[in-house]
């Protein structure tokens, strides 16, 4: 049965070989390494505090066998030194595991914020189309557990290496210095416990893939529940989501009992293993002393040792299955993270023409682009649009035509397959044309469809995109929006409290204080996404107008389906065959 498995084991590594896994857990590794780099003081730190209460252990298995051989004759010695020493070492060791967890939960709490931090930043610069293939709870969830399991391997796995290999080998020397036939009684476990942890390390591969799956799925299915109550609620949805939960719960129910039980199997097997081990070691320590070959206390020490030995041993072997945790946790991270990134290198380049055209206002030119999604749909060719300083330009076209696409495109979001964007500015002295880029969204105030309003003040909010501002400055956007009739009724003015996704207001109201955000940012560019489906025409036209009006060199491209609006706007575009088709003021008054 033992060849059968072991040739079985063999077959399975050479499998996965082939399949590339070493390839894997290699550059999986080389990408762990440039974290762990990072933090090697605390890796140092967490070594040593390791070693220095095996240190202590180790001194106190030996004052042990002193202190009983003092109590049964065989030795003579001082026994108040020896006790003393003995109660100094188990304070000293109490102390030490204070310490030792006050310091580790430090550092791996500061080491795991770091970590965290820096990939999330990482995330968020990530090509935009590449990103949103993912649910956001699957993003949540390689953010939150998988990170989490990197910092904890970086600052553990290392370390546990070094002090249970010193450990081993100290115990050992120990063992082998006063009875050397002890030592056979701590490796008679150790084949059985690499068979065991062979099963155990495969099943546990394949649980952390399926268990990181469902755990992506419960927190997307929770997420988008908590966020969707309304819609919920309001077609009485409450069961049907209940049962989807349930489903869930069930399968992640099934998927642990099915790894618990071959856990718990090998538990036992490992555990009869273990009593063999401590029995024999009792019965041939027993057959030691009575043949007057060793003391009690060095059969009372040996004891100790064997049981640090195994327990040692079977901590070593399961750093395996905890790398191969670590490096699979690694690889979810490395799906999102080797996704091409933005480039943000023009960011000075930006500031700068901001910093000399934001009086005079920027011109956009959308120039002969052609752009296809990844799904392979083609949604422009040979489109082209114009927009300047104090002008509105409106995008009209039925939905699913590309107007939203054009503004993803506009803000980079998004990149051509072919054609130009391009940014023009204009002084008394210079004129200068600016290409498209990730650091050009300096330029942009935008408004999107739906409520994009977070939970606190509105102030706050308003904030968001300009620190600094003033309630003066708050209240003039405000004004601009439309949205300072109803601020100026509430109790607390421009520092009532907004709840989640705008809750308490609506929608008519939050896409107001929406557009009064983007107004407060004073960027030369504002878009506007649909960001006005839910007012009257009345305030609609009002607002736009208003937004024409105001001195400030704006230049405005708003996506809208209503035709009433329409001759406010200096230009008009509508989206047809893949283009942007210019209409004049006949075209506009028949269509």
């Amino acid at each position: 049965m033992v060849i059968c498995m072991i040739r079985d084991t063999v077959k399975h590594v050479a499998l996965r070989i082939q399949e590339g896994m070493l390839q894997d857990m290699f550059r999986q590794t080389k990408w762990i390494y440039q974290y762990a780099r990072r933090y090697w003081l605390a890796i140092i730190i967490y070594t040593l505090i390791g070693l220095l209460g095996t240190l202590v252990g180790l001194g106190s298995s030996l004052v042990s066998k002193d202190m009983v051989d003092i109590i049964t004759g065989h030795q003579t010695g001082a026994l108040v030194q020896t006790f003393c020493a003995m109660i100094g070492l188990a304070i000293g060791s109490t102390l030490m595991n204070q310490i030792s967890s006050y310091v580790s939960n430090w550092i791996s709490i500061k080491v795991d914020n770091e970590i965290k931090a820096d990939i999330f930043s990482k995330m968020l610069v990530t090509d935009w189309e590449s990103i949103t293939n993912y649910h956001t709870g699957d993003l949540l969830t390689r953010w939150s557990s998988d990170a989490s399991g990197i910092s904890s391997g970086i600052l553990n796995w290392i370390p546990s290496l070094v002090i249970n290999t010193f450990r081993f080998i100290s115990a050992f020397a120990i063992v082998i210095y006063y009875d050397a036939s002890f030592a056979i009684f701590s490796f008679i476990g150790i084949p059985f416990t690499l068979l065991m942890s062979k099963t155990l390390m495969s099943r546990m591969v394949n649980n952390n893939q399926r268990s990181a799956a469902l755990n992506a799925r419960m927190s997307g299915f929770n997420q988008e529940a908590f966020s969707n109550i309304q819609s919920i609620k309001a077609f009485d949805l409450i069961p049907l989501y209940v049962k989807y939960l349930k489903q869930l719960q069930k399968d992640y129910l099934t998927m642990r009992m099915d790894f618990q039980k071959m856990s718990m199997i090998t538990s036992f097997l490992m555990a009869l293993v273990g009593l063999v081990v401590s029995y024999s070691s009792y019965g041939w320590g027993i057959y030691r002393v009575w043949s007057g070959v060793i003391s009690y206390g060095t059969m009372t020490m040996f004891l100790s040792l064997s049981g640090t030995l195994t327990g040692t041993l079977n901590s070593l072997i399961s750093l395996v299955p905890n790398a191969i945790s670590l490096t699979t946790s690694a690889g979810r991270l490395m799906d999102i993270l080797d996704m091409p990134k933005e480039d943000y290198s023009q960011d000075d380049a930006v500031i700068s023409f901001l910093g000399k055209y934001r009086r005079h206002g920027i011109e956009i030119h959308v120039s002969n682009i052609d752009y296809t999604y990844q799904g392979g749909t083609q949604v422009f060719k040979q489109a082209s649009l114009k927009a300047k300083p104090h002008e509105i330009v409106a995008l009209i076209g039925p939905s699913g035509e590309g107007k939203t696409t054009m503004l993803r495109l506009i803000l980079a979001l998004l990149s051509p397959q072919d054609g130009m964007i391009t940014f023009s500015g204009r002084s008394d002295e210079n004129e200068e044309t600016l290409s498209i880029s990730p650091s050009c969204r300096k330029l942009f105030s935008y408004v999107p469809q739906g409520n994009t309003m977070f939970s606190g003040t509105i102030a706050e909010n308003m904030r968001n995109v300009k620190p600094e501002a003033t309630d003066s400055e708050i209240i003039e956007a405000l004004q601009i929006a439309c949205a300072w009739d109803f601020v100026n009724k509430l109790p607390d003015g421009i520092h009532s409290v907004i709840k989640e996704r705008g809750g308490g207001f609506s929608e008519g109201q939050a896409q107001r204080l929406s557009i009064a955000r983007a107004l407060l940012r004073k960027s030369p560019i504002l878009l506007l996404d649909e960001a006005t489906s839910a007012l009257d025409t009345g305030t609609e036209s009002r607002i736009l107008e208003q937004i024409r009006e105001d001195r400030y060199p704006r230049t405005c491209i708003v996506t809208t389906h209503r035709k009433e609006v329409l001759n406010i706007c200096n230009r008009v575009y509508r989206i047809e065959d893949k283009k942007c088709v210019p209409l004049d003021a006949g075209t506009l008054l028949h269509s």
